[in-house]
């Protein structure tokens, strides 16, 4: 569940919000020390804490939705913080560069990938989520400082320097542009949060994401090559930008000389499939990628052989997604219960019937961009029922002495958990999400 970018359809038949404003709130904490509460999962801040930044995000071009976003300083910023709001058009009452006093007690402090957020809570499947404050709650924990609006200073960096402390803080990134497969198309497929691939010239990849719901939506995306400021949201170590407007975009150069954005390399293989017995709605496939250097997947695709089809039964086109060393790719077939049970956000959402989506004896096999298998699970042309690749209301794990992809299956690289215990597999069903580890090779 994208709880930052899923919109719906804005309303303004409400009261202009308070224009009051504080002068005598003293802060007590910093962004490190609020972040240094978190000890992996969601926690309630019982403290009296007051907390100090500057609203960077706006909300009136609708491309932010129900979420607020602070920075610890308006130039040279050095970390950042999202907060959940049930809050329409908080550009009202909250515009860029107002400095603003955030009381703790009471909110609850989680962290999805790498982006902290303070909220409100909710339980799902037992784990506590952060959620929005509430509306009656907001002056409550918000005030703002009667200082003048200040002017914020981006920072200015590559896409290459960008790091995980920079999330939640507003960045400009100069020398870049939208891919080629991206040209001709939209900002966003109206009423979905859509991802656009931005690179530079150097063919480092960045995605904008960008919602349904934004006035800009529909408007076709720059061609030319330049500057582009927003927001840094990186998922793990995938980077990520938000803008608030077009107006963050300054295409005006003539565009990058052609490189080459497709490789290939067999230290990337299947590290985990699920098909929890409780959940199928929970199924996900993980990638794992061994090798040193960065490699982007433009043109990989991920196939899957239904039963004991030869001929393909559906496809993940992996474009736009980049593997780090010892970091993985999580495919869940369905985003918004995966996050709900697990407690964590997919990086992608592959959907029913798609390669994330086995139920336990299909076959899947991992091409590169040149035709190339890189990677197999099971046996194209055998239904796994009974076999030594079946993992039906269970899970098949790769052995973590494996580094490389393998063009044929082989049995003692994996370790399988199913419902029938056939052909040295495990007789023990798994549920969800206790016996899975999305995100983490074990």
């Amino acid at each position: 569940m994208m709880v930052f970018l899923v919109a719906c359809i804005r309303s303004d038949d409400w009261e202009p919000p308070s224009s009051a404003c504080s002068i005598d709130i003293k802060p007590n904490t910093t962004f490190q020390n609020v972040y240094d509460l978190y000890q992996g999962s969601t926690k309630k801040i019982l403290e009296d804490l007051v907390l100090e930044g500057y609203v960077i995000s706006s909300d009136e071009s609708g491309n932010f939705f129900n979420t607020i976003h602070i920075q610890d300083k308006a130039s040279n910023p050095t970390t950042g913080i999202q907060i959940e709001v049930d809050l329409r058009d908080s550009y009202l009452r909250f515009s860029p560069g107002d400095k603003v006093y955030i009381h703790l007690k009471g909110l609850y402090l989680g962290r999805t990938k790498a982006i902290f957020k303070l909220g409100s809570a909710y339980t799902s499947f037992g784990n506590f989520i952060v959620g929005r404050i509430p509306t009656h709650a907001i002056g409550k924990h918000f005030e703002k400082s009667c200082e003048k609006e200040s002017v914020i200073v981006p920072f200015v960096s590559t896409i290459e320097d960008l790091e995980f402390q920079h999330a939640n803080t507003l960045v400009t990134i100069e020398n870049i542009e939208f891919s080629e497969e991206e040209l001709g198309g939209s900002y966003a497929v109206a009423e979905e949060m859509s991802k656009r691939i931005l690179i530079d010239c150097n063919d480092q990849q960045l995605l904008l994401l960008n919602s349904g719901y934004a006035d800009f939506s529909q408007e076709i995306l720059p061609e030319g090559m330049g500057t582009i400021t927003g927001i840094y949201y990186p998922e793990n170590e995938v980077p990520q930008l938000i803008v608030r407007s077009q107006a963050d975009l300054n295409f005006n150069k003539e565009r990058c000389e052609d490189l080459i954005t497709e490789f290939t390399s067999d230290h990337v293989f299947i590290s985990e499939l699920a098909d929890p017995d409780n959940a199928s709605t929970a199924r996900f496939v993980e990638l794992f990628y061994s090798g040193n250097d960065s490699l982007s997947l433009n043109g990989w695709h991920l196939d899957r052989y239904t039963n004991g089809n030869t001929t393909l039964g559906s496809t993940l086109d992996l474009s736009g997604r980049i593997m780090y060393s010892g970091h993985t790719i999580v495919i869940a077939s369905n985003a918004e219960s995966f996050e709900q049970i697990y407690g964590v956000v997919p990086d992608m959402e592959a959907g029913l019937n798609s390669p994330a989506d086995s139920n336990g004896d299909d076959n899947l096999v991992l091409v590169d961009p040149f035709g190339n298998v890189i990677d197999v699970f099971g046996v194209v042309g055998e239904d796994g029922s009974g076999t030594n690749h079946e993992f039906e209301d269970g899970r098949a794990v790769r052995n973590t002495f494996v580094q490389r992809g393998n063009t044929g299956y082989t049995f003692s690289e994996w370790t399988l958990y199913n419902d029938t215990g056939s052909a040295g597999t495990i007789n023990q069903p798994q549920n969800a999400p206790q016996d899975f580890s999305p995100g983490v090779r074990d």
